[in-house]
């Protein structure tokens, strides 16, 4: 038997064990993304070999590629307008100022700890670690006690925050000379990968959402097949993207946006709103079926999670475990600031005069958990070939190994406590600014539609 059937018989079993203990280990420190990155440690080259990259890069880059197009394109199809307008000061400020700051940050603080890289390598090392990850940190973030406010903020900005540095890569990643996207210069990247494949994604996305609502208007397609057929216009913006020789993760996340909103600005069997949602927040479909985007999207969600797991078990395999054996001081300490200081400072800054109370800013600046795209950036990079490609995946593997066990295993305390401090807070102050409403509780309305 060879190693890669072997290696398919371990991801297997480790998918099948996680996923007898889920429910019980959903309410503990040891999170998913903890048991697959330490299940990837010990398949890799460090303990059995199993997985290696340099033994069989295809493969593995095809999954994280994969993965990438699926969490980017489910991820912006689930944003609502409405995240952005009601409440929308917090993900505003986060992606507005607080995530161009923290590409900055990490980019000027790489400069003394990582000696040897460019200063164009520098700026990538700032640009793969900016993006957050909800699903690190999903209890943080889905607590009952914490907030809406602070929820929907944290949920919106990891939603969005992954797209919105792909054009900071694709640029820098053009200034390095030797890779693939410097021999069409800054300017012909700019139009390519940025302005080319937002357009592509845009058609794609849009006409694909709009022939989606057309054909369940007429009873053509099924229940099943409306759940696939987001998974099709993911991969066709991705791939459109790239034989054009554009960025095909800005594709498929443009699209996902558009494809959003044609689903909820022509619902089916319903009334629009004149903002372009539906005035009774319920899309029905044929039948009397639910089938808004929430829904429609639901199976290109789920796989993509599944996808997201094993592509941390492959990070743990591929990057975090040959990383371990080659420590150093000065990574170390790249990372544990790059968690702190390069997140905090930003996030602070950003929400300076916004109401919130030092909790919260605290709260917000450090779930701000490092995970998929950044490793799916990373492994980009090594494909690159640039000269500073193994310190800057050393310091990419580490900085994401910490936020999975620091983040992970800190989320449950941190939002029991933080929900302690919101209650006695709110209770001794109604106007608190984090009580203010969000699109997961809207002020009250008049009869026929939502609050404004």
């Amino acid at each position: 038997m060879s190693s890669a059937a072997w290696a398919g018989v371990a991801v297997a079993g480790v998918t099948a064990a996680y996923a007898w203990g889920s429910r019980r280990l959903s309410t503990t420190p040891l999170s998913s993304a903890i048991v697959f990155v330490g299940a990837g440690i010990v398949l890799g080259p460090a303990v059995l070999g199993l997985i290696d990259l340099r033994r069989d890069p295809a493969p593995i880059t095809a999954l994280v590629e994969a993965t990438l197009t699926l969490v980017l394109f489910s991820d912006a199809l689930a944003v609502h307008r409405r995240d952005l307008r009601t409440g929308g000061f917090l993900p505003g400020r986060l992606l507005g100022v607080g995530l161009p700051l923290s590409i900055a940050a990490g980019w000027l603080l790489a400069w003394p700890l990582l000696p040897g890289l460019t200063m164009w390598e520098l700026a990538l090392v700032g640009a793969v670690l900016a993006p957050t990850d909800a699903a690190l940190g999903k209890t943080a973030m889905s607590h009952p006690r914490v907030p809406p406010l602070v929820r929907n903020g944290l949920n919106v900005e990891s939603g969005l925050n992954d797209g919105m540095v792909l054009p900071f890569f694709v640029l820098f990643l053009a200034a390095i000379p030797g890779t693939h996207y410097a021999q069409e210069g800054v300017a012909g990247v700019f139009w390519r990968a940025l302005v080319l494949s937002t357009a592509l994604g845009l058609a794609i996305g849009w006409f694909g959402g709009r022939l989606l609502q057309w054909s369940r208007a007429r009873g053509w397609i099924t229940r099943e097949w409306w759940q696939i057929y987001p998974v099709a216009v993911a991969a066709a913006s991705y791939g459109l993207a790239v034989v054009t020789g554009g960025s095909g993760f800005i594709g498929a996340w443009v699209a996902g946006l558009a494809c959003g909103f044609a689903l909820r600005r022509y619902p089916v069997g319903g009334k629009r709103s004149d903002r372009g949602e539906r005035s009774d927040g319920d899309e029905r479909g044929v039948g009397g079926e639910p089938g808004g985007p929430d829904l429609t999207g639901e199976f290109t969600e789920t796989l993509g999670g599944l996808l997201a797991s094993i592509s941390l078990l492959v990070f743990g395999a591929v990057l975090l475990g040959p990383a371990l054996e080659h420590l150093s001081a000065r990574i170390v300490v790249y990372a544990v600031l790059s968690l702190t200081l390069v997140r905090m400072v930003p996030v602070a800054l950003s929400l300076a005069g916004s109401g919130l109370r030092p909790p919260t800013v605290a709260y917000i600046g450090w779930f701000g958990p490092r995970g998929l795209a950044s490793v799916v950036l990373a492994l980009l990079v090594v494909e690159a070939h640039i000269p500073g490609v193994e310190l800057l995946g050393s310091v990419v593997a580490i900085t994401v190994g910490l936020s999975v066990l620091l983040h992970g295993v800190s989320a449950p305390a941190l939002a029991e406590r933080y929900g302690r401090w919101y209650d006695k807070a709110a209770a001794a102050h109604p106007d608190l600014r984090e009580g203010a409403p969000s699109p997961e509780s809207p002020e009250p309305g008049p009869p026929d539609g939502p609050g404004r």
